[in-house]
């Protein structure tokens, strides 16, 4: 028996019992794991353990019973924007449900700092911005799981892709994803490749930004609407082929997403 605390993020509160709550929590040092709230309708506790809050967590773990109790929650963060916009509803669910089907990608640690970073980061930016924070974070996070293709050099002569300047001739070449591979073959060999996920010149170079540069140092680079789109296309079906199942979030945010 003993009484710990945590960082924490509350990922959901579930009804157990007439009057608890089972609560499934993800901390760096944890995982994902799970506790029972006790109390009713009045417990302070219950407005605090909730969805998306994040904070430190305390808990009494009795480790006879298998039990684990919350005690008290120290809330830092409640991403109150997330209520106002459905956008960012449906992007932290997203997060949420690839966190708990991939199991944090192995990394805890690691899943920590990019969820909470992509979370914290849409609660203070506005819709479009967040659209934009939702690719890096499924780029990064498969990154995370080790899947990520490599966006810098042709998956089959091994060329640079970034070696021509932008012209007006490079911006209108096609790179093509090639899911045997997992890799993306440059304009001179896209003829050799049947895939149908096509990526423009800003695309490629943006997704090589978010694996290269500095997370202040992407967020300054703007991209065009057609160019989001592209990326969208690639990263919704490279995470949930990895996730190994059809993700909810994504079929009930069709049109929000």
């Amino acid at each position: 028996m003993r009484n710990f605390s945590t960082p924490a993020l509350i990922l959901s509160v579930q009804i157990s019992g007439e009057s608890n709550r089972r609560v499934t929590i993800f901390s760096p040092s944890e995982g994902i794991h799970f506790a029972t709230l006790y109390g009713g309708p009045k417990s302070k506790l219950r407005s605090l353990v909730s969805p998306m809050n994040s904070g430190v967590i305390y808990l009494y773990r009795d480790e006879v019973k298998k039990q684990t109790k919350i005690t008290d929650f120290d809330v830092k963060n409640c991403h109150l924007s997330f209520r106002e916009n459905l956008f960012k509803t449906y992007a932290a669910s997203l997060a949420t449900e690839i966190l708990i089907k991939t199991k944090c990608a192995g990394f805890p640690e690691e899943a920590w700092k990019i969820v909470n970073g992509f979370l914290d980061g849409i609660e203070l930016s506005t819709e479009d911005e967040s659209r934009l924070g939702l690719i890096r974070f499924l780029w990064r996070y498969l990154g995370l799981l080790g899947v990520r293709p490599d966006s810098a050099v042709c998956c089959n002569c091994g060329s640079s892709l970034h070696a021509q300047k932008f012209t007006e001739d490079s911006l209108s070449q096609k790179y093509i994803y090639s899911p045997f591979e997992n890799g993306f073959s440059c304009p001179d060999c896209a003829s050799l490749e049947k895939g149908n996920i096509q990526l423009s010149k800003s695309s490629i170079t943006y997704l090589e930004a978010i694996s290269s540069l500095s997370p202040k140092e992407v967020r300054k680079i703007t991209v065009s609407g057609k160019s989001l789109l592209e990326m969208k296309n690639l990263v919704y079906n490279l995470i949930e082929q990895n996730c190994g199942s059809k993700l909810n979030s994504l079929e009930s945010g069709i049109g929000i997403l």
